[in-house]
Parts: structure tokens; sequence; C-alpha cells
């Protein structure tokens, strides 16, 4: 087995725990404030990563540049407004409705990679993000028709735009990602990974703590407060970034982000099991399209 394929789903294991442990935090902290925990707590772990993959690897720590640290930059800013589109996402419908939204990240970070890297992929994957989208949409619909009104009426809700928007700043956001792993000098592909997640991580704990220090004081002063739940999820977070940006070196963006998909198995079940809500048989059926989506796509690689 490839080693980017269970480096992925570990990825994916651990951001879908640590978004369930975020929605709970939800009922504490503003928006902005659950955002700013997953990377004010993730820079610990995130460095204690970096130092045990330097003692592994034996390699000099890598040098930046200006063109990695740009790179970097416009990665962090992204994913922090990935990351508070998905938590709005949250607000209209439930924990696995609002994660399935933006998982149409894997279909429009293979629209981008194409276009941006020239990544190619087969037509049976191809398919395979088609069949994942209808998984998405059936989610949508939330138990609705599929009369074109309904579709269209689906599409434009908050929930759905939310999710749409977070899956279309993540894509561009995993080609930054990328192009930093690419513009600094090393070895392993994994410590350059590594380090960019650190000094990214480091970058959005200054912007966003900045942006609450100035608007939202109060809330600022809640991320340290909750700092029991709040460590978890910076924690996992850092777990889960580490993969992801691992995964992103060693195999193309579209098929990481794809097979990345496996995690609404795992929402699923935190979605019953951890956050005890309810779940339609139109979710549960879109959520296993999406799955089968994954089967394709890596048949399809």
């Amino acid at each position: 087995m490839e080693l980017w394929i269970p480096i992925t789903i570990g990825a994916a294991l651990s951001q879908c725990w640590r978004t369930a442990m975020q929605q709970k935090l939800r009922s504490l902290l503003s928006v902005n404030a659950a955002g700013l925990v997953r990377y004010l707590y993730g820079v610990p772990m995130a460095t204690v990563i970096l130092l045990v993959t330097l003692w592994v690897t034996g390699l000099p720590l890598p040098t930046p540049n200006p063109t990695f640290l740009i790179w970097c930059a416009l990665g962090g800013i992204g994913q922090i407004f990935g990351t508070n589109l998905l938590i709005m996402a949250f607000g209209y419908r439930n924990f696995a409705v609002g994660t399935a939204y933006a998982k149409t990240e894997a279909a429009q970070s293979s629209i981008v990679a194409l276009i941006v890297l020239g990544e190619m992929l087969k037509p049976l994957a191809w398919v395979g993000i088609a069949v994942g989208l209808f998984g998405v949409q059936v989610l949508s619909l939330a138990g609705r028709g599929l009369k074109a009104k309904e579709l269209l009426a689906a599409t434009f809700q908050p929930a759905a735009l939310c999710g749409l928007g977070t899956g279309f700043v993540f894509a561009f956001t995993t080609i930054f990602i990328k192009l930093a792993n690419t513009s600094i000098e090393g070895d392993s592909l994994i410590l350059r990974a590594v380090f960019a997640l650190v000094i990214t991580n480091c970058m959005q704990t200054i912007l966003q703590g900045a942006y609450l220090a100035w608007r939202e004081p109060a809330e600022l002063k809640k991320a340290f407060t909750t700092w029991r739940s709040s460590v978890w999820v910076g924690t996992l977070s850092a777990l889960g970034s580490a993969g992801w940006y691992s995964a992103f070196a060693l195999a193309p963006v579209a098929l990481v982000r794809s097979l990345g998909q496996v995690e609404v198995v795992f929402t699923l079940l935190f979605s019953r099991f951890y956050l005890k809500e309810t779940l339609r048989r139109s979710d549960v059926l879109g959520l296993f399209l999406v799955v089968f989506s994954v089967v394709l796509i890596l048949a399809g690689r």
C-alpha cells in the first residue's frame, strides 16, 4: 500500500474528531474564537511532531525563503476563512450534513489542481467525483424531491452556500500548501511538510488572535478559559494537518482530497454517537454515495 493512503485516512479521522469537538465548543465560543483554538493549541503539538521528525530523519531544519512564506501565509488565511465557513454551516444544519457540503472540496480541488498544477486524473476517477457530488446533493435536499426547482432551492440554502464556500476556499488552500512544500529544499518530503505546518499555524495564531483582540476581546479571553476542551481541538488539528500536509507532498492533491472523503464515514459515527444528532435516511444515502465515490476514485487513480 502506498504511504499516502494510510496517512490520508488517519488525517481524515483526526480532522473529523477535531471538527466534532469544535462543534461542541461552538456553544461556548464565537465562530472566530472556535476557529482560533484550532491553531492556538495546535502549535505546541505541531512543534512536537516537527522535533520528532527531525530526530527520526536526522536531517537539518529546512531553510525558509520569501516564496515559501508567501504560500504559507496564503494557505493559512484560506484555512481560517474555510474553517469559519464550515462552523457557520453547522449552525444551519447538523454536523454530518455540514461536513458533507464541505466535501465538494474534492471535486473543486481536482479542477483547481488540473488548471494550476496540471495534475491529471483517469476517467473512472472523474466518475467517482461526479458520484460524490450527487451524494452531496442528496444530503442538501433534506428529504425533498429531485425536481429542478427543489434542486435549485437546496443549492442556495445557507448551509449549502457555506459548505460550498468552504470547499472552494479549501480547494485553493490545498494548492497553496502544495506550493509551499515544493518551494523549499530538503531530502524528506514529510519533514518539509511538517515544517510548513508549524510556520503556517504560527501565522494563523497571530492573524486570527490579533483579529479577536481587536474585534472580540471577550471571546479571545474565552479561548484561553476553555483550554481543557480547546487543547484537544488543537492537538487533533495538528495531527490531522500533519497528515494532510504530508499526503499532499507524497501524492497529487486531487487524489488525496478525494480519498479524504472517507471522512464522511467517521462523520456519520461521530454525528450519531458523539453529538447525538438524528440523521434522515436521505442523509445516510448521501453519505454512502460519497463513500462509493471514494472507491471509484481509488480504482481509477
